[in-house]
């Protein structure tokens, strides 16, 4: 008798952690569907490189995780996609011990990060301490027109801030 109650309070801690995830990443919907757009990004003082962006956001697992796919092509002076400067994948996900999403991050370009990731007015903050010594961030905001406008910056103090990354999507689905 003192296991089957033991099993049957299990489960319901369970429930209650799953429902509690599922209600924290539905405050991230904003994001799911196909998005495509423009952008650009400038690594040091070179000029800026134009880029055609495609996003893929989807629910997983019944909702608890966000998968987002990217990929970006060098924009080519005709306006058509050029070879590939961007691929990344995305995990979020709600850990109800710490309170807070699980941002992991990788790109086809560099390796993998976990990223902190904060819901703001119309969107989100996410970034993540660079190896180099510094920190990026990049800040999600749903425009109204309801455009996916996202904007990354670099920091070697966490003051001062220098836009390095814009871009922004439409959704298509």
């Amino acid at each position: 008798m003192n296991m089957r109650r033991t099993l049957v309070l299990m489960l319901v801690l369970l429930t209650a952690l799953s429902a509690a995830a599922a209600d924290e990443m539905k405050k991230l919907n904003f994001l799911v569907g196909e998005w495509k757009g423009e952008g650009w990004f400038q690594m040091g003082p070179g000029k800026r490189e134009l880029v055609l962006q495609h996003e893929i956001v989807r629910e997983k697992l019944g909702g608890k995780i966000l998968l987002i796919e990217g990929l970006g092509h060098r924009k080519l002076e005709n306006g058509s996609a050029g070879d590939v400067v961007h691929e990344a994948l995305a995990v979020v996900s709600w850990d109800e011990a710490k309170k807070a999403y699980r941002f992991a991050a990788h790109t086809a370009q560099q390796s993998s990060v976990d990223a902190t990731l904060e819901l703001r007015d119309n969107g989100a903050v996410w970034g993540f301490d660079t190896p180099q010594g510094g920190k990026i961030r990049y800040t999600i905001r749903q425009t109204e027109k309801g455009d996916w406008n996202e904007v990354g910056e670099f920091s070697r103090d966490g003051t001062n801030w220098m836009k390095f990354f814009e871009m922004t999507l439409q959704k298509v689905k």
